[in-house]
């Protein structure tokens, strides 16, 4: 399916640019389990990588959480790591490696994926086209062509997501 089908069928897209490291993007897990419930298969939510220089291991976790996408656990290792996110700034990529395995996931793969950057390009690709829209911080949502930043304030933003969401499936 085209970006641009506007049939019935299509559903909604929401990306959230996000960062593994991040504070703010641990609070808004809210409002995103909220739209999961809301919403269920009806939207797409979709994880979009936006790394920020001041976290230091926030590019490490992106790698991460694509092995972790790739082993089928996209969604669940994202939200367990945003869980711990002061404790990644002190155990970095041991604790992404930990998170893995405590999910069930191939430990060691995602620790080799960290080594062999195998997924550095679906990371720098999600950052180049975050750059590009204008996404400069941490929550940002992009749902219909409108972008919403979290990284200030994240009031009324799950409403807003919701009054998009109703419109376009009303079509």
């Amino acid at each position: 399916m085209s970006d641009t089908d506007t049939s019935p069928t299509a559903r909604p897209v929401l990306d959230v640019w996000c960062e593994l490291q991040c504070p703010d993007c641990h609070r808004a897990l809210d409002d995103l389990r909220a739209l999961r419930a809301r919403y269920g298969d009806r939207l797409e939510i979709r994880l979009r990588h936006f790394p920020l220089e001041k976290h230091k291991h926030a590019y490490a976790a992106a790698q991460a959480a694509e092995e972790a996408a790739e082993q089928g656990q996209a969604w669940p290792y994202a939200e367990a790591v945003l869980a711990r996110t002061g404790e990644l700034g002190a155990q970095g990529e041991r604790l992404l490696v930990d998170v893995a395995g405590e999910l069930g996931l191939d430990a060691e793969e995602v620790d080799t994926a960290l080594i062999d950057g195998r997924h550095m390009l679906i990371v720098d690709a999600d950052q180049a086209e975050g750059k590009a829209i204008g996404v400069t911080g941490t929550p940002t949502y992009v749902i219909d062509g409108e972008r919403l930043d979290g990284g200030k304030s994240q009031e009324g933003l799950r409403e807003r997501i919701e009054e998009i969401v109703d419109r376009l499936l009303a079509g």
